[in-house]
């Protein structure tokens, strides 16, 4: 098994909403950290900030949601996931593998958005 190959995957994570400004931009860099510090590499981060749930988690109807792209070995996800059960700040989290189809969407995605912002 090559664990050298870098895999392209996407991370969402809600954090609870209680958190202050500076704790939630220092979880985001714990998690960005923790992956560069195992091999890989950040390809997008995007703080969302806070947005109301589909339904309750933990008596809680909002949470703070931030979304990472990034590419690492394939090992690497089973490690995260360890850490990310741990951090009692987060409510939920997935992470998903992303195809080529996938990357080029988001990158899409992204230049659209950077050009209505722009304009």
């Amino acid at each position: 098994m090559a664990t050298n190959n870098l895999q392209s995957y996407e991370l969402m994570v809600i954090f609870t909403p209680v958190l202050a400004e500076e704790d939630y931009k220092n979880a985001q860099k714990k998690f960005q950290d923790f992956i560069k510090e195992n091999g890989g590499d950040i390809t997008h981060s995007d703080a969302m900030g806070l947005r109301s749930l589909a339904y309750p988690i933990r008596k809680k109807t909002t949470g703070l949601y931030w979304l990472m792209e990034y590419k690492a070995p394939t090992d690497l996800n089973a490690k995260m996931e360890v850490q990310l059960n741990r951090d009692e700040h987060i409510m939920r989290h997935m992470t998903t593998h992303l195809d080529k189809y996938a990357e080029a969407y988001n990158l899409r995605r992204r230049n659209k958005h950077a050009a209505l912002a722009a304009s």
